[in-house]
């Protein structure tokens, strides 16, 4: 039988701890439920009235991994749920509000992603993002050049910009937004990555297609549709080491030489929020909010 613990009132059963779930590093179940336990604070605040999305690697990266959009099945009755509009009709999707559902949905061994929108409007975008995607040889040495000229852009347009690693190979960079909907924020970050492609033509790719992206940096703008999800800040990624979506500072992204500074992994993740608190905190803040142009 699964050992049960209590979480603000709440009876969680937790299963397999000892399993590894990062054979890299053997960084087990256990392990990861109490990165997310020591990161709570700074998490569900990104996590809060978004539909999340889970990637899920109940075997770690090299079992089955698969997408959960929809309520799982045996969903605890108090896991807040919502239905969400979609093209193809309404589903309901699983809100992750409080400490709780938190470790409820960690213990599915899950990467959490989510929209650029909240529940309470989903016609109302109030993030932008960039994915930006490095095409070996490039490395996130060259998506960190390709972020400082978007930082610069969008800050022309009264947009401030802050950067996370992906998690994987790649950068993200995000921005808080208010009065437009997902479709013109897609516009505008298509139109930012055609403008970055023609800015840095050997360096940077705004399409899609795989032949072209040997040794340059995709810049995925699409990501902003709304039915699109990215990964939310600090969540652990499915690789072979437990790496973090994590904020950097932009400095870390101005003297970046080496793949390797930007690869923060769970145990980096506690001393960081001693250091800076969360660098993302100013993306929950309407005041601080931009304006498409």
């Amino acid at each position: 039988m699964a050992p049960i613990t209590e979480v603000e009132g709440r009876r969680l059963p937790l299963s397999n701890l000892e399993k590894v779930l990062y054979p890299a590093t053997g960084f087990t179940k256990a392990e990861v439920l109490h990165y997310y336990a020591t990161v709570a604070d700074v998490l569900l605040p990104h996590l809060r009235e978004r539909p999340v999305s889970f990637l899920r690697y109940p075997d770690g990266p090299d079992g089955q991994v698969f997408f959960t959009k929809n309520v799982p099945p045996g969903t605890p009755d108090w896991v807040t749920t919502a239905e969400v509009p979609r093209s193809e009709g309404p589903a309901r999707m699983v809100l992750v509000e409080d400490l709780p559902s938190l470790m409820w949905a960690a213990n599915l061994v899950a990467e959490f992603h989510t929209h650029q929108w909240r529940i309470t409007d989903p016609g109302q975008a109030d993030r932008i993002v960039f994915d930006l995607d490095p095409g070996p040889p490039a490395t996130v040495v060259h998506c960190c050049e390709v972020a400082l000229w978007l930082r610069e852009r969008l800050a022309e347009d009264g947009i401030e910009a802050y950067a996370k690693t992906s998690g994987s190979k790649g950068l993200h960079l995000l921005a808080a937004v208010k009065g437009s909907s997902p479709e013109q924020v897609s516009e505008y970050a298509k139109a930012l990555a055609v403008k970055a492609e023609k800015a840095m033509p050997r360096l940077v790719l705004h399409q899609m297609k795989r032949s072209l992206r040997p040794g340059k940096v995709f810049v995925d703008w699409s990501q902003n549709a709304a039915r699109k999800t990215t990964a939310a800040p600090y969540t652990l990624r499915a690789r072979t080491e437990p790496l973090v979506s994590a904020p950097v500072t932009w400095q870390e992204v101005e003297e970046c030489e080496s793949p390797d500074r930007m690869a923060l992994q769970a145990p980096d993740i506690g001393p960081r929020l001693q250091d800076y608190g969360d660098l993302l905190a100013p993306l929950l803040d309407p005041d601080e909010a931009g304006t498409l142009p």
